[in-house]
């Protein structure tokens, strides 16, 4: 990279929100746990102290160095990353009388760069429990809110080496309206960043990188048919071609014609894939099994199992390509260690002790939006980039109970209908996830003058960023309507149609 912003996590929930907000810059940013401070060589170009549920007041805050790091970059603290600097240099930081949280209107701004285009009574969001109730001397008050005397300061020029700025409400989210421009004012007067990161400068950048790091070594790599997956794989077929060899496992829980609608898109980029049909083995293996996460557990076995089988047929390899993305880099590295885990993901985790192999991940330090970017730069087919997201364990986590190829058959079709017919009715690309829940009930029905009694599907879909909240999305009446005619139509075996609309937290967007 030619050139980044540092963000020092503290802990704070906006912290991947203001790496995504520097990306939308076109400049590379990276955030690291405030004790595993990076060398700061010259691709960094300035660092951010982010903020944090910890007060300065605390005896185990989190603290850095900062007399070190004022002295070899320009910086900006938000909330608590403010409130240390100030704390540090000599100011009072307190406990506010009131917690100090929801919209602001900045006053009094002085002529600054940072607030470059940015005028007078400008919304911004607050959200802290402590305030800066006394600036140290060498730091110089530039804007106030009604409720809060300090809403942002700067270094005295003559006091330190390079610009020190401090916030006291959140620039990087939405309800800070003038957030953006604050941003870019500061990475690009403040910072001199020039914000030539972009998807094809990425490209580039990957494929040489590629090139240099597995030289004419074997690479293999698991594909899904998801977006990451086949990023990732092209990344490395542009790099070194027919050294790559992908293996697609049919494990029998994808959707319906899944497995060879996807098998043709991947020959049609020039991709060699091995395609492997171990549906009979995932069935027997599920049989009788009715947890969520044991039937995980075992979907995850047996995939390694079957990659390992076929990944032994292919002589001499040295890489594993995995198309790990940046979230889950920082889940594993976050200032908290990684967090309780919800539930067990279906990956190759595994595989890369079992096949003494080294991994190549060219994704992990993109978010999954950027991800799509890349994958537009290079002609990827929008029936796989468009694609929503789709559980590694499959349909099996969409089958409440036991999996049988019975149940399999039933979901695959009335799936088939609800995500046709998103498409049909121009509504797929407003979703960002959609699924179809086999629940494990059977209910009464009439059909003509005979009752029935047949089991309940429920659709889900949610609008989200990254999966990690979200929201049920309002689907038209009249499309939810025709959905749950069709499927019951069609579909023998089911007889009620429910439609769930839970937010995420506190339900998750999969049911098992």
């Amino acid at each position: 990279m030619a050139e980044k912003i540092v963000i020092l996590d503290f802990g704070s929930q906006y912290t991947q929100l203001i790496a995504r907000r520097i990306r939308e810059l076109n400049i590379y940013s990276e955030i690291v746990p405030f004790h595993k401070i990076p060398p700061l060589d010259d691709e960094v170009k300035a660092v951010i102290l982010s903020g944090s549920p910890f007060s300065v007041r605390d005896e185990q805050a989190p603290r850095v160095p900062l007399d070190e790091l004022v002295a070899q970059k320009p910086v900006l603290g938000i909330c608590y990353g403010a409130q240390l600097l100030a704390q540090h240099f000599g100011g009072l930081v307190e406990r506010s009388e009131k917690r100090e949280y929801g919209k602001a209107h900045l006053r009094d701004i002085q002529p600054d760069p940072l607030f470059e285009a940015i005028e007078e009574g400008s919304q911004v969001w607050m959200s802290h429990g402590d305030t800066i109730v006394q600036l140290p001397e060498v730091f110089e008050l530039v804007a106030g809110t009604d409720s809060i005397p300090v809403a942002a300061f700067r270094g005295a020029p003559d006091r330190f080496a390079h610009p020190v700025y401090g916030l006291q409400f959140h620039p990087e989210v939405v309800h800070s309206i003038d957030g953006l421009q604050l941003l870019h004012n500061f990475c690009m007067h403040i910072a001199g960043c020039t914000g030539d990161w972009t998807p094809a400068s990425f490209v580039t950048q990957t494929v040489e990188q590629l090139r240099r790091q597995i030289g004419t070594d074997k690479v293999i790599m698991g594909l899904s048919g998801g977006v990451d997956s086949t990023v990732a794989a092209t990344l490395i077929h542009r790099a070194v071609g027919d050294q790559l060899t992908c293996i697609f496992v049919d494990n029998g829980l994808l959707r319906k014609h899944e497995y060879h609608q996807v098998m043709e898109s991947y020959k049609g980029m020039g991709l060699n894939v091995i395609g492997v049909d171990a549906s009979a083995r995932f069935y027997r293996e599920l049989k009788g099994v009715t947890n969520p996460e044991q039937k995980r557990k075992i979907i995850g076995r047996v995939f390694i199992e079957v990659f390992e089988e076929e990944a032994h047929k292919i002589r001499d390899v040295v890489w594993l390509g995995q198309g790990t993305i940046y979230p889950d880099v920082i889940e594993s590295v976050s200032v908290h260690g990684p967090s309780v885990t919800i539930k067990s993901h279906h990956n190759v985790g595994g595989l890369p002790e079992k096949l003494k192999l080294k991994i190549v991940e060219p994704l992990r330090m993109l978010f999954k939006d950027e991800v799509r970017k890349v994958g537009s730069e290079l002609h990827i087919p929008p029936v796989i980039l468009g694609r929503h997201p789709f559980p590694g364990p499959g349909l099996a986590i969409r089958i409440l109970g036991e999996v049988t190829p019975e149940k399999v058959r039933l979901l695959q079709e009335a799936d088939a209908i609800f995500i046709n017919g998103l498409r049909e009715w121009g509504l797929y690309d407003e979703v960002w996830q959609a699924a179809t829940i086999l629940l494990p009930i059977h209910s009464v029905g009439v059909m003509g003058d005979e009752r029935t009694y047949e089991q309940v599907v429920a659709l889900r879909a949610v609008s989200s960023a990254d999966g990690m909240t979200a929201e049920w999305s309002r689907l038209p009446a009249d499309f939810l309507a025709w959905v749950s005619s069709e499927i019951i139509n069609r579909v023998k075996g089911i007889n009620r149609v429910v439609y769930d609309i839970s937010t995420k937290p506190p339900a998750t967007i999969e049911w098992e």
